[in-house]
């Protein structure tokens, strides 16, 4: 007997998955993670960088307006105009105050003491800017501004000198000013905060040299300027 056999052809039922083709809610979560992450080291450097240029233009800026500021003042200071004896003579209790005086004393300026200086010079600088030789009053003052800075102005008044007033079209020497500081010198080098020439506890003196400093916001530090004037004439102190 014969058997045939079959063989039975099977075909095996295959079960195929689809690859996913997004992702999960945490590979999301960690992706922003890590972009936020970039984003903040990225700008923070770009913020670090733009800061430090502010900062030293800041600067520039500073020492160039201190430089010119300085340069008038010595300008003005080395052009300086005095009475001389014989033609000096100490004013009477009553009269009038000698013209060509040096004051040097403080103003209050929102409950800051800045000082203020007073002399004439023949370094008057006309409307047009230009520098002509005539004899002028001259006053450095301080003044506040609206944002709580404080301004170096120049006064420049021909004669005949009336009682100084501050006005707000007086040229700016100095912007962003924290502190100012002079120094008046006698001629044995003796230091003195205040001076005046009409006063007899100076003599009826002027003074020999002053001692100027700036000091001026430059970013986050204060940046420090300062000078010595040599005037070229001096009252000697009466006898």
């Amino acid at each position: 007997m014969h058997y045939k056999s079959e063989k039975n052809s099977v075909t095996p039922l295959t079960h195929s998955r689809q690859p996913n083709s997004g992702f999960t809610l945490l590979e999301i979560l960690i992706a922003i993670f890590i972009f936020a992450i970039l984003v903040t080291t990225i700008f923070g450097s770009y913020n670090s960088v733009f800061t430090g240029a502010e900062e030293i233009n800041q600067g520039v800026t500073s020492y160039e307006m201190a430089r010119n500021c300085l340069n008038r003042m010595i300008f003005d200071l080395e052009s300086i105009h005095l009475s001389l004896p014989p033609q000096y003579a100490p004013p009477d209790f009553n009269g009038l105050p000698d013209p060509y005086r040096i004051v040097g004393d403080t103003n209050n300026v929102q409950n800051i003491s800045f000082p203020k200086l007073r002399f004439t010079s023949t370094a008057h600088v006309s409307f047009g800017g230009k520098t002509e030789i005539h004899i002028a009053e001259i006053v450095y003052y301080v003044q506040a501004t609206d944002d709580d800075n404080y301004l170096l102005r120049r006064a420049d008044n021909l004669y005949p000198y009336e009682e100084f007033e501050e006005n707000s079209g007086d040229p700016v020497l100095c912007e962003n000013l924290k502190s100012l500081t002079f120094k008046y010198y006698d001629r044995e080098g003796t230091e003195y905060d205040l001076w005046d020439s009409d006063a007899e506890d100076f003599g009826y003196a002027t003074p020999a040299a002053i001692g100027i400093k700036l000091e001026l916001t430059g970013g986050r530090d204060s940046l420090w300027f300062k000078t010595m004037v040599t005037l070229p004439v001096c009252r000697k102190k009466k006898e």
